[in-house]
């Protein structure tokens, strides 16, 4: 049994122990991967840094998902971090600096994936829907900006280190920019597909092909969500049912799980929604709500008069009594840069991003009539188009 090894799922290296010293802060010892008890007389893996509680079973943690069978010495972490620490120092270049308070702040970059310099904005009204370069959300401040390209990044994007890990693949992961192909990728994470930047492996053995957006790579192995009474864990290889959209989560997409283990998992988009939203039809705020108790007659969207399922999370505006479906006030999230060109192998001409309001065709995936971003065929005669979000279905099936 490996004495000394890292896994994805933690920073420091651990080590095999077969007993742990007694501590009153904790009544038990809790796996960190699998969030089950751990019985530390049969053995057990503990984080090797004296201030660092992190244990995992032998079994969780050998698994050879997070795990890639390299044995370390002990005293690896100084040389992990001083690693760490290099790579993310190579992504973007200071040009210019400014002493704002007691920190210096970079005001002008040179980034490894535009040609020009980029600007700091610390303030202003941002007054269309561009886009930020890395995670294509809308760009907000602070961000640095080429404005003779319209190319922008949030601060926090631009500040991506070169190399991480991801706690469902055992290898690392460089940074790269999925603009510099011509067209979309698919996260393996989420499977959505999605413009900007990405952390893929490029271990040359590795037959996964393993890519995953920025939004995912980020994602807390824990968290509270106020929809459900105890703390959720990240999971993969599970397939189930969102409980806030009674959508299909499949097999090798991530989601959290209840570490109590109820029936009740969450995808990521719902992880994702903002507790309350606000609609340009209705002059109050909409409160994200997990459950309807009221008559069948209710059950229907106020926005689009389609029927709603009682046990789908919506929005609600107390006010007005509105009830919206959360598609309908968000539409579906778009992480595809607006008027881009991509193609599906499953249709002959190249489809255009577009973000769709209400007179739009059907989706040929979905047929249903419903607003949001969409892939939108301009040929003349030709009706095809599909969702962003359906989109990732045909990539699984036709790719």
């Amino acid at each position: 049994m490996p004495r000394n090894f890292m896994i994805t799922r933690h920073p420091h290296v651990i080590s095999h122990s077969f007993c742990l010293q007694e501590d009153d802060q904790f009544q038990e010892w809790m796996c960190k991967i699998c969030y089950e008890e751990v019985d530390t007389r049969y053995g057990s893996y503990c984080c090797s840094d004296f201030d660092c509680n992190y244990i995992a079973h032998v079994y969780c943690a050998t698994n050879k998902a997070i795990w890639d069978g390299t044995i370390v010495s002990e005293d690896a972490n100084k040389r992990f971090e001083e690693a760490s620490c290099e790579s993310q120092n190579l992504i973007t270049d200071v040009v210019e600096q400014m002493r704002i308070g007691e920190h210096m702040v970079a005001v002008e970059i040179k980034h490894t994936y535009h040609d020009h310099n980029l600007i700091l904005i610390f303030s202003g009204e941002i007054k269309d829907d561009s886009q930020c370069d890395g995670c294509m959300r809308l760009i907000s401040t602070p961000f640095y900006s080429c404005e003779q390209c319209k190319f922008f990044l949030h601060k926090h994007c631009a500040e991506l280190p070169r190399e991480r890990r991801h706690p469902f693949h055992n290898h690392l992961l460089t940074l790269s920019n999925s603009n510099s192909r011509g067209n979309y990728s698919i996260c393996y994470a989420c499977w959505r597909p999605y413009h900007g930047f990405s952390y893929q492996c490029n271990y040359k053995d590795c037959g996964s092909f393993f890519r995953c957006d920025v939004r995912c790579i980020l994602l807390s192995d824990t968290l509270k969500h106020p929809s459900h009474e105890h703390s959720l864990f990240l999971i993969h290889d599970f397939p189930t049912k969102c409980s806030g959209s009674l959508e299909v989560i499949f097999e090798d997409c991530i989601a959290y799980r209840c570490m109590k283990r109820c029936d009740f998992t969450l995808d990521i988009r719902c992880v994702k929604l903002p507790l309350t939203a606000r609609y340009k039809y209705d002059r109050h705020s909409l409160t994200l709500t997990y459950s309807d108790n009221s008559s069948p007659s209710q059950h229907y969207c106020d926005l689009c008069e389609n029927e709603r399922d009682p046990n789908d999370w919506f929005y609600y505006c107390a006010d007005c009594d509105n009830s919206l479906h959360f598609v309908c006030v968000l539409g579906d999230p778009l992480f595809m840069k607006l008027g881009s060109k991509v193609k599906l192998s499953c249709h002959q001409h190249p489809l255009t991003v577009v973000k769709n309001i209400w007179n739009c065709r059907r989706c040929k995936v979905c047929s249903s009539l419903r607003s949001g971003p969409t892939l939108e065929c301009r040929e003349s005669e030709c009706n095809f188009n599909i969702h962003c979000e359906c989109s990732r279905l045909l990539y699984r099936y036709f790719q």
